[in-house]
């Protein structure tokens, strides 16, 4: 069955090249009316080509859907706003935000430079929280109106935040916080009608597919009959389900690789020793053997 989000505006970020790209398409076929937003900056966060968002509208339209483009940037509040306006401006209301754009920088920690870290944390982090921030108050503000709101978002995360991966202390860190982000905002806006989740995402991008030891890894299939496990379009599935107005899931994060779909558990309490009183060092020297 086609048309899951058939009645469903979703915008998505990051979605000239890659895996936005491919969560753009899905949506699209799927009958959603789609905002591509993308500045057509470099994986690094340099440059810009407003060409890369138009192209990809201009694909899903000639496939017969229903696109515009975008190419404010969203790592401000003044950028989210904008997205948002031309969402409204071309459809009238908006259901569904995925925040796909980001940057990579990697680096290993102890030669790391501010810029460096900065530049990260903002395309990431802030990319994130800027649309969440607006779209979310926007919904708040239609709830409170009166209106039925049943809106979803989709971050982004990473098992480099999750899991760790050396040499991307800042990619990691900022991925880590979006996964945070994701299940505090899912518990304040669920009275609004609003779900929020995010997906750790494993397949063949720019920012993988030129990584010494992951490139070979994630490359295409030699065999052309065998499956491409590492297409990025395998992942854009469990995206499209979660912007279904009938998903129940909300404050999860889920690994896509392939077929292949797990649920992250959240940080939680290991083992415990509880004496009653305060310790001395000496008695954790023997005690704390059990945690660590």
């Amino acid at each position: 069955m086609t048309n899951q989000l058939d009645g469903r505006v979703v915008v998505v970020t990051g979605a000239g090249r890659g895996i936005g790209r491919e969560h753009a398409l899905l949506a699209a076929a799927e009958g959603a009316k789609v905002v591509v937003n993308d500045t057509g900056a470099a994986a690094d966060g340099s440059g810009r080509d407003d060409s890369i968002a138009a192209a990809v509208a201009a694909e899903i339209v000639a496939a017969g859907g229903t696109a515009i483009a975008s190419t404010d940037d969203v790592t401000t509040i003044e950028g989210a706003e904008r997205l948002l306006a031309a969402a409204l401006d071309a459809y009238g209301e908006v259901h569904g935000l995925v925040n796909n754009a980001g940057i990579l920088r990697d680096r290993m920690f102890v030669n790391m430079s501010e810029a460096e870290w900065d530049d990260v944390i903002t395309g990431q982090l802030r990319g994130t929280f800027a649309p969440c921030r607006v779209f979310g108050a926007h919904w708040r503000d239609r709830s409170k109106a009166g209106e039925d709101v049943k809106a979803s978002i989709v971050n982004v995360s990473s098992t480099s935040g999750l899991n760790g991966a050396v040499g991307q202390s800042n990619y990691g860190a900022a991925k880590a916080g979006i996964a945070s982000l994701t299940q505090i905002i899912a518990q304040e806006l669920s009275r609004y009608g609003v779900r929020a989740n995010a997906i750790t995402p494993v397949a063949r991008t720019r920012m993988t597919e030129n990584v010494p030891g992951i490139k070979e890894m994630v490359a295409v299939p030699e065999d052309p009959e065998a499956f491409d496990v590492y297409h990025p379009g395998n992942v854009s599935p469990v995206v499209a389900y979660l912007l279904t107005e009938a998903c129940p899931a909300t404050g999860k994060v889920f690994y896509a690789k392939g077929g292949e779909i797990r649920q992250f558990q959240p940080w939680s309490y290991g083992k415990i020793i509880d004496k009653g009183a305060r310790w001395t060092v000496e008695e954790l020297q023997q005690e704390m053997a059990d945690l660590v």
